[in-house]
């Protein structure tokens, strides 16, 4: 089936293009990005999950094997291939995917020459921006190039804060790098949500990084809370959401409770 035959739930309104990000790894980006997507697409909502980590993990989550892709988001933003071509369906009702694999890890160098190096991202979703009600940008964990593109290409971030020690260490540098792009490069930028991961209700330390963040953010923070989950941990291992893995998990209603909280603030 062809990516433009699905038809968008909301048509008449603009597609949100929201980047998954924290310069830290673990914290759970890709694992929101394929469940808040696949919550989304039981809503009805058309999505697509743009996978922009060397690692892959977006891919790999949403059951692709890597290795057998002659093409990726590399090829699109090298202008070897239009992005619509690399487009793909996935086992999660109303999520496309365009794919990673490793060879997105020299992009990093090869775009520090190319013309309009931060635009690149953002002129390749152009080309498709319209045939969906959500896209979701899978950040590296780093502040570099491939996160300055996503920062460019999106109008708001998803921030994923694991609740664990050194939860907030590295976050002030990703909000510095975050006002520093909208000042120069995209004025449109903001926060869409910050979202509490991997709470653990038997501990005191969750509570309190919880409290934290929440005073650091305020009303940033989503009211939903991700908690921590064996299902939600070995959905990847399947290629499926854990939304399609373990349907009443507390992990997959806590998606699905994410997603609402999503669209209100979305429309």
């Amino acid at each position: 089936m062809d990516f433009a035959e699905t038809k968008r739930k909301k048509p008449n309104e603009p597609t949100r293009v929201i980047a998954v990000i924290n310069q830290k790894g673990g914290v759970g980006k890709s694992t929101t990005v394929i469940n808040l997507s696949a919550a989304l697409g039981e809503m009805g909502f058309k999505c697509l999950d743009i996978d922009f980590d060397p690692q892959g993990n977006t891919t790999s989550g949403l059951g692709i094997e890597k290795n057998q892709l002659e093409s990726c988001i590399y090829n699109a933003i090298s202008d070897e291939i239009d992005i619509s071509e690399i487009v793909m369906p996935t086992d999660a009702e109303n999520v496309y995917l365009v794919p990673a694999t490793m060879q997105l890890a020299g992009a990093e160098i090869e775009l520090v020459s190319a013309m309009a190096r931060e635009n690149i991202l953002k002129g390749c979703i152009s080309e498709i921006k319209g045939e969906f009600d959500f896209i979701f940008i899978d950040c590296p964990p780093s502040l570099g190039l491939l996160t300055v593109n996503a920062l460019v290409a999106a109008d708001s971030l998803i921030i994923p804060i694991q609740c664990e020690y050194y939860a907030l260490e590295g976050v002030s540098k990703l909000v510095e790098s975050m006002r520093m792009v909208k000042r120069r490069l995209n004025p449109d930028l903001d926060i869409f949500g910050v979202l509490l991961t991997m709470f653990d209700t038997r501990t005191t330390l969750s509570r309190q990084v919880a409290d934290e963040v929440c005073g650091y953010f305020k009303d940033d923070v989503f009211k939903t809370i991700i908690p921590r989950s064996v299902k939600v941990s070995e959905a990847p291992s399947h290629g499926v959401p854990v939304t399609v893995y373990a349907r009443m998990n507390k992990g997959a209603i806590a998606y699905r409770n994410l997603a609402k909280e999503v669209v209100k603030r979305a429309y």
